[in-house]
């Protein structure tokens, strides 16, 4: 049997829910660095937005025209952390077979960021430097922002509050909100669709697999629901935002 991939991990009992209250005080709820964190984004939106040309702006409001309704399910979800807990229940704690396990680890590490890199690289073999700059650059700034965003919502991972949570692999460290590895790729799955100007038929098959990777981090333990929806709409408009800050066509070599 193959040892590299770690078995999943189950918590003792003693890793209880706290209480349902506990459970209950999000930080859509109860956070108090809620009033920090909006004023921060408002101001550096607006900044942005009144930096950004007025053409800029225009292809922005497209952007997010088109990812409306995932906005709108991240923000307006006020059924909160219960129906979070229930969903994430309803897919992580049934009884799967352990060669699924193993495929759902592997699948999860296309979010990660060493995936980003490994695709630099390749693009700097095949002369698209300047794109494996961009996602080398954008990447870290995407981390950034993702660390930033977790340290102010302070939201606990589900196996810290969640009896029986099955986590497959090693236990996540830091903040759940929102999903790095699905904001990472989707990041990645926007940027290519648009800079390779992909077919409809690609980029669904892109869009899926990202897709996949999201619903592996509630399979592994890792994520909530939200945590996972917010990841795909950073990380989709992420990618809208560095194609307006750098707005190339391919190819383009040095």
């Amino acid at each position: 049997m193959d040892n590299n991939i770690p078995e999943p991990v189950l918590l003792p009992p003693a890793a209880a829910v706290i209480s349902p209250d506990a459970v209950r005080a999000s930080f859509w709820a109860a956070n108090r660095r809620r009033p920090a964190f909006l004023a921060i984004l408002v101001t550096g939106l607006a900044s942005f937005l009144i930096w950004l040309p007025s053409g800029a702006r225009t292809s922005l409001w497209a952007g997010l025209s088109a990812q409306r309704g995932l906005v709108i399910l991240s923000l307006v979800w006020t059924a909160g952390q219960r129906l979070d807990v229930r969903i994430f229940t309803l897919f992580n704690t049934r009884g799967y077979p352990k060669w699924l396990d193993r495929i759902m680890w592997l699948a999860t590490q296309l979010g990660n960021m060493v995936a980003a890199l490994l695709a630099a690289i390749l693009l700097f073999i095949l002369n698209y430097r300047r794109m494996a700059f961009e996602i080398i650059f954008s990447t870290l700034l995407l981390w950034l922002l993702v660390e930033t965003i977790k340290a102010l919502a302070d939201r606990d991972r589900p196996f810290l509050l969640l009896e029986k949570t099955r986590v497959i692999g090693w236990k996540e460290i830091g903040h759940s909100f929102p999903s790095g590895h699905t904001t990472q790729i989707f990041f990645l799955v926007t940027l290519f669709i648009h800079r390779f100007e992909l077919g409809v038929g690609v980029s669904i098959a892109l869009y899926a697999v990202a897709a996949m990777v999201g619903f592996t981090r509630i399979y592994v333990g890792a994520h909530y629901p939200r945590d996972v929806i917010a990841g795909i709409v950073l990380g989709s408009l992420w990618g809208i935002l560095t194609m307006l800050v750098n707005p190339y066509e391919l190819p383009l070599h040095f």
